[in-house]
């Protein structure tokens, strides 16, 4: 379809549901997102179901919206598709809603619908609905997304009151890259030669194999380690609960330009946001078939096994040191890292 668009800037008037909006939608965003739902253009997609759906939203605010492995748009669908996921399902469909701020450039906002259709189609999922807005200048902060995604559920997770002491703590690779890219970024301490890049990935492909391996309700429960980082996410496992989680720090996975960056600004990588990695809580009888599963599946080669389920300290995340002393992993107070999804 030809290109209607002509302006260089984004207006008030392509939020205005009449021509302007049309043209966004006709030269923009189905040429992108072609499917049957979607072209219907209705008020809401009819979709195929299943007996069983998995159903998460999420909204992306992230500053800057373009950072070293990705951008706003890659990670409107990862952060979705991977809470999809880690609720047992298979990803299938997304609702896509833009926030643009009058002024923000076309060629940008071409960049991220790019971005966003190279991903879908990387997770295979459909964008079938969505909506624009625009606002005044000043007060958008250029563009903001919303996702809402609907999977097909293929595992039922008991979740942490499932947790036994003696089960094993996975991840599913190098934790706080995410985190420590964006902050790098913001900073501008980041040099463009730097290997220092976010993890930002969709997760069906490990969360899949993982799942497989394993068997049923061998897998306790799966999450995405994203605001508050590894550390938080493990003690809302904990927290209230008659067993503690005691990882092994000479077994994080640690990316040595995350080390780097997080020295330099005075960060915790297990406390770095992580968008395209796993944590899971499995029966230590299906422990090693799981992480070997993960680490065959591209994107899951540096998973690691780093802690263990045990009756010290109940309620509790501890992390052992290389000599032999431990201390006490709380949750993540305060904003350590604004604006980083």
């Amino acid at each position: 379809m030809e290109d209607k668009i002509i302006d260089d800037r984004i207006t008030l008037d392509y939020g205005s549901g009449g021509l302007k909006t049309s043209e966004l939608i006709e030269s923009i965003l189905l040429p992108a997102f072609n499917n049957t739902a979607l072209s219907r253009l209705g008020d809401g997609a009819i979709l195929n179901g299943t007996d069983k759906l998995v159903f998460s939203t999420d909204s992306f605010v992230v500053s800057p919206w373009r950072f070293p492995g990705g951008d706003i748009g890659k990670l409107s669908v990862c952060g979705t598709v991977n809470d999809l996921c880690m609720a047992g399902g298979t990803p299938k469909y997304l609702s896509l809603s833009f926030i643009l701020e009058e002024g923000f450039s076309f060629s940008d906002f071409k960049d991220i619908v790019s971005s966003i259709a190279e991903e879908a189609k990387e997770a295979g999922v459909s964008i079938v609905t969505g909506d624009t807005k625009v606002v005044d200048s000043g007060k958008g902060d250029g563009i903001y997304i919303n996702t809402a995604g609907i999977g097909f559920q293929r595992a039922s997770l008991p979740g942490k009151s499932a947790i036994r002491p003696g089960d094993v703590v996975l991840v599913s690779g190098t934790i706080g890259c995410h985190g420590a890219a964006v902050m790098m970024a913001r900073s501008g301490l980041l040099r463009e030669d730097s290997p220092l890049v976010s993890d930002c990935q969709p997760l069906h492909k490990i969360s899949e194999a993982a799942l497989k391996a394993a068997g049923n309700d061998s897998i306790r429960i799966l999450r995405d380690p994203t605001r508050g980082g590894a550390a938080t996410t493990l003690n809302e496992f904990t927290e209230k609960m008659s067993f503690s989680i005691e990882l092994d720090e000479t077994s994080l996975p640690i990316d040595p330009a995350v080390e780097a960056a997080c020295d330099m600004l005075g960060l915790d990588p297990l406390y770095c946001a992580c968008e395209g990695r796993m944590l899971a809580v499995c029966a230590p009888e299906c422990a090693e078939a799981v992480l070997d599963a993960v680490k065959k599946t591209p994107g899951g080669e540096n998973a690691a096994r780093i802690g263990t389920v045990t009756e010290d300290m109940p309620g509790k995340v501890l992390l052992k040191t290389p000599i032999g002393g431990r201390r006490i992993l709380s949750k993540l107070t305060g904003m350590q890292l604004p604006r980083i999804c």
